[in-house]
C-alpha cells in the first residue's frame, strides 16, 4: 500500500484538477467566441506585459495538454491571434511538447507497470516494435494525427519508449501542424466583421488546414520509401514498368491490367501458365465433380421418375476427360494469348536480387515495380512415416488412372470434402479423417452437419476429432494410425490424399535475403494497398492471403496492378475485377480448390 501512495496522490490530484475544470465550467473560457470577445483586452495586456502574458499563456497551455483537457486546438488558434506568428509558434511548439510529455509521464508512472505485467504476452510484439521503430511510429502519428494527440500521449506512456526520444520526436513531428494552426489563428485575429471571412489570408490559412494532412501523408510516404529503398541504388533506366512473378490467376490478371494500360510488363513463370486454377485446381476439380455427379444422378434415377439407369465407365477415361477439359481452357491462359496482349512472357525461375532487379536464367531485368504472385502449394504435415507411401495431393492427384479401392482423405476443408465426395461417387471406399470436431470448420455448424450426413448417406466414413499420428506398413499393407480421445485408431488404405491446407510459395527466390517480411502463417506481409515493406514490391493471390480463392486472387491482382503503376488507390464502394478474367473455370464455384 505504501508503495502505491505516490500514485494514489497523483491520480487524486489529476482527478481534482479535471473535476474543477468541469465543475467551474472553465471550458467556456476556451472557446473562440469568448477569446474573440476578449481580444482587445488581451492585446492591451500583452502590449504592457509581454513576458508575463507569454509565461501565463504557456503555463495554461501546458496544464490543459498535460491533463488531456479539451481546448488545445482553440488555444493554438488564440495564441496565433494574440502573440503573432513567430512568437506564437515558438511558445506553442514548446508548450505543447512539454504538456504532452507530462501526460506521457503521468500515464507511465500510474499505469505502465500494471498494464505491462497483466498483458505481457500480448504486448511483447508491440514493445519490440516500439524499440525498433518507435520514433518513426510516433513521428508518423504526430505528422498525420490518425488519433487525437491526448490518446497518443497516454498510450505511448505504456510503452518502453524513452522519455527523451518521446520529447524530441514530438517536438519535431508537431512543428508543421503547429505552424499551420498558428498561422490560421493570426488570420482569425484580424477579422473585424463578416467581410473579413473572405480575406485572402484567411482563405489560404483554411486551405492549408485542409491540405496539411494530405501533404503530411505524402511526405511520410516519401520518407518511408526512402527509408525502405535507401540501401539499393536506383537504376538510371528501367527495362520494365512492372515485372510479375507467377502466372497463376493473380499473375495473369496483374499482367493483363498492366498491358491494357500500355505499361511495359514482363510475366515470369517457371512451370505452367494458368497456375493451380487451370492445371491442378478449379478446372480439373470441377471437371471431375461433374463426372461424379452424373454417376450420382444415375443411381438416383427413381427420384427423377425413371425405373432404373446404369452407367458403364472406366476411371482412366474419366481422368482423361478431365485433362481434355484442361486443354480446352488452356489457350485462354497461354503464352501466345498474353504475348498478343502485349505481355512479355519469360519462362524460367525468377530470383529477386534487389527491389529493382530480377534474374531469370542468364537474363537480368530491371523494373520500377514487382508483383509477387507465386501462389501456394499443398501443405504436407510432418506425420511419422508419411514418406513411406506415395501420397497424393491436389497437385499429383490428376495423374491417377487407377481408381483406389480404399482411399483415405486427410482433411475436412473444401478440397478434402470435394475429393471425398467425388471419389466416393466414383466407387472408392472413402474414409475422411479430420482432427477438428467437424468438417467444413469455417462454415456454420448446420452446414457442416448437413455435409457430413450427406457424405455418410453416400457411403463415406467420416472420422472427426481424429489426429493423424503415423503411417506404417504392415507387411505390404499401409495403415494410418490416428488418435481419438486417447484411443488408438488404425485405418488400412490403398492410397491416401493429403488435403489439410496449402502453404504460400514465399521462399526460395530471394525474398528472405532481401528482407521482405512474412506473416506467422508464411504469407507475405502487406499493407492495405498490397505493398510489402518495400513500397515497390507488391503481392497478390494465395501468397498474400488471407483467403485462398481464385476470384480473390483476381480481385487482389487488379489492385496490385493499379497500385504498382499509379500509386496507392483506395478501393471503390463496389470493387470488381476485369470482365474477362484469364482463368475461366467451367464452374463459377468459389470454393478454394486451388488454395
Amino acid at each position: 500500500m505504501k508503495g502505491n501512495r505516490p500514485k494514489i496522490i497523483l491520480v487524486a490530484l489529476v482527478a481534482v484538477l479535471i473535476g474543477m475544470f468541469f465543475v467551474l465550467d472553465l471550458q467556456q473560457y476556451l472557446t473562440l467566441e469568448y477569446l474573440k470577445s476578449q481580444q482587445q483586452a488581451f492585446a492591451g495586456f500583452y502590449a504592457d506585459h509581454r513576458l508575463l502574458t507569454i509565461a501565463a499563456y504557456m503555463g495554461i497551455y501546458i496544464l490543459v495538454t498535460a491533463l488531456s483537457l479539451p481546448g488545445a486546438a482553440v488555444m493554438t488558434l488564440a495564441g496565433g491571434a494574440l502573440l503573432g506568428l513567430a512568437v506564437g509558434f515558438v511558445t506553442i511548439s514548446f508548450a505543447s511538447t512539454i504538456g504532452a510529455t507530462l501526460a506521457f509521464l503521468v500515464s507511465r508512472f500510474v499505469l505502465r507497470d500494471a498494464v505491462q505485467n497483466r498483458f505481457a504476452d500480448k504486448l511483447a510484439a508491440i514493445n519490440e516494435g516500439v524499440r525498433k521503430e518507435g520514433a518513426f511510429y510516433l513521428f508518423s502519428l504526430r505528422l498525420v494525427p490518425i488519433f487525437p494527440f491526448f490518446v497518443i500521449n497516454l498510450a505511448m506512456g505504456l510503452t518502453p519508449m524513452r522519455t527523451l526520444t518521446y520529447y524530441w520526436v514530438s517536438q519535431l513531428g508537431m512543428i508543421p501542424g503547429t505552424l499551420v494552426y498558428v498561422n490560421a489563428g493570426t488570420q482569425l485575429g484580424k477579422i473585424e466583421s463578416l467581410s473579413g471571412i473572405l480575406s485572402p489570408g484567411l482563405l489560404i490559412s483554411f486551405a492549408l488546414l485542409g491540405l496539411f494532412p494530405l501533404i503530411s501523408k505524402k511526405i511520410l510516404d516519401l520518407v518511408q520509401e526512402r527509408k525502405a529503398l535507401g540501401d539499393w541504388p536506383k537504376p538510371k533506366r528501367f527495362d520494365y514498368n512492372l515485372v510479375v512473378v507467377g502466372a497463376g490467376s493473380a499473375g495473369l490478371v496483374t499482367s493483363y491490367i498492366a498491358a491494357a494500360v500500355k505499361a511495359k510488363v514482363a510475366l515470369i513463370e517457371k512451370d505452367k501458365m494458368g497456375g493451380d486454377c487451370l492445371n491442378t485446381g478449379c478446372v480439373p476439380s470441377k471437371a471431375l465433380l461433374r463426372s461424379a455427379k452424373m454417376l450420382a444422378y444415375s443411381r438416383r434415377a427413381q427420384e427423377f421418375g425413371f425405373k432404373s439407369a446404369s452407367v458403364d465407365f472406366d476411371f482412366a477415361e474419366v481422368m482423361e476427360r478431365v485433362q481434355k477439359v484442361v486443354r480446352t481452357v488452356e489457350p485462354h491462359d497461354s503464352i501466345e494469348r498474353y504475348s498478343g496482349l502485349g505481355v512479355e512472357v519469360i519462362t524460367g525461375e525468377a530470383r529477386i536480387k534487389d527491389p529493382y532487379t530480377i534474374e531469370v536464367g542468364d537474363r537480368t531485368l530491371t523494373t520500377r515495380n514487382i508483383v509477387i504472385a507465386t501462389g501456394a502449394r499443398p501443405f504436407v504435415p510432418p506425420i511419422q512415416g508419411i514418406d513411406q507411401v506415395e501420397y497424393l495431393t491436389s497437385d499429383n492427384l490428376w495423374q491417377l488412372r487407377e481408381l483406389p479401392k480404399r482411399l483415405i482423405v486427410l482433411g475436412g476443408g473444401p478440397i478434402g470434402c470435394e475429393m471425398t465426395q467425388a471419389f466416393a461417387r466414383l466407387g472408392s471406399e472413402v474414409t475422411q479423417v479430420e482432427m477438428l470436431p467437424r468438417i467444413m470448420g469455417r462454415e456454420d455448424e448446420e452446414i457442416s452437419e448437413l455435409v457430413r450426413k450427406r457424405f455418410e448417406s453416400e457411403g463415406v466414413r467420416v472420422l472427426t476429432g481424429h489426429a493423424a499420428k503415423e503411417v506404417r506398413i504392415d507387411g505390404e499393407q499401409p495403415v494410418l494410425v490416428c488418435e481419438n480421445g486417447g484411443n488408438r485408431v488404425e485405418i488400412p488404405f490403398d492410397r491416401i490424399l493429403v488435403a489439410v491446407g496449402r502453404a504460400a510459395n514465399a521462399r526460395g527466390f530471394g525474398l528472405e535475403e532481401l528482407g521482405v517480411r512474412l506473416t506467422e502463417r508464411g504469407t507475405i506481409e502487406s499493407d492495405p494497398f498490397l505493398r510489402t515493406n518495400f513500397p515497390n514490391i507488391l503481392c497478390a493471390g494465395d501468397v498474400a492471403g488471407p483467403y485462398q480463392f481464385t476470384h480473390t486472387a483476381a480481385h487482389q491482382a487488379w489492385y496490385a496492378a493499379v497500385n504498382a503503376l499509379f500509386g496507392p488507390t483506395p478501393p471503390p464502394t463496389r470493387p470488381g475485377t476485369p470482365r474477362s478474367t484469364p482463368c475461366s473455370a467451367p464452374s463459377k464455384s468459389s470454393r478454394p480448390t486451388t488454395g
